[in-house]
């Protein structure tokens, strides 16, 4: 129950609903149906992170808490492993996160991009999922599947990156519970600003003390 109340609360049906894929036009119609669905906006609430934090950070962040993470991603994940190693022509390349989603039976690969999307990071993926076909999946799995999470987007960019692509793709957005909507944090003043009112309020209070006297 307290998991259907989060998914509620994060609006998981409408995120649903806005997601960006091409699954339509990549996977077979049986496995549309299997129940895969990726959000347009994931909230990792559950997460203790600054706003200003590294990719390696928000990674090893989201496996520290895989069980939520799983949970946010929705049913029928297992977790597989991080940095996952492929080699193609003795060079190796690494993908963040590797999931297992058992319904489709399929290699779920997932990037992180602390950004805004970049049509590179679609063809990026597009060769991880080629690697993964043809040098991991098993014989009686289906095609693998990449998810890029990125900090933002722009849904027409997202849109002309993934119409040609042959691969089932899907990118998402995240946010941090503790984050502002951007309407407000242009009212609110900075960290430096913060800092120097602080250090004047500070330099005010010993200036009145070293008047007293006794």
């Amino acid at each position: 129950m307290r998991v259907l109340d989060h998914q509620i609360d994060n609006q998981t049906y409408e995120k649903t609903l806005l997601g960006q894929t091409n699954f339509a036009n990549t996977l077979p119609a049986e496995l549309q149906q299997t129940g895969l669905t990726i959000k347009d906006e994931y909230t990792f609430d559950f997460l203790e992170l600054a706003a200003q934090h590294t990719e390696k950070e928000l990674e090893n962040a989201l496996i520290q808490k895989i069980h939520d993470f799983l949970i946010q991603m929705g049913t029928d994940f297992a977790f597989m492993g991080n940095q996952y190693k492929l080699t193609v022509d003795d060079e190796d390349y690494f993908i963040d996160l590797l999931l297992y989603h058992r319904r489709l039976k399929s290699l779920i690969a997932v990037e992180l991009k602390i950004g805004q999307f970049k049509p590179e990071y679609a063809g990026k993926m597009s060769f991880y999922l080629t690697a993964l076909n043809e040098t991991v999946k098993l014989p009686d799995e289906n095609p693998s599947i990449g998810i890029i999470i990125c900090k933002d987007k722009k849904r027409t960019t997202v849109e002309f990156a993934l119409k040609e692509s042959n691969q089932p793709i899907g990118i998402a957005t995240y946010k941090l519970a503790h984050e502002l909507p951007k309407d407000l944090q242009s009212s609110l003043p900075s960290s430096h600003e913060i800092e120097q009112k602080l250090s004047e309020l500070f330099a005010d209070e010993i200036h009145s003390t070293s008047k007293i006297k006794y």
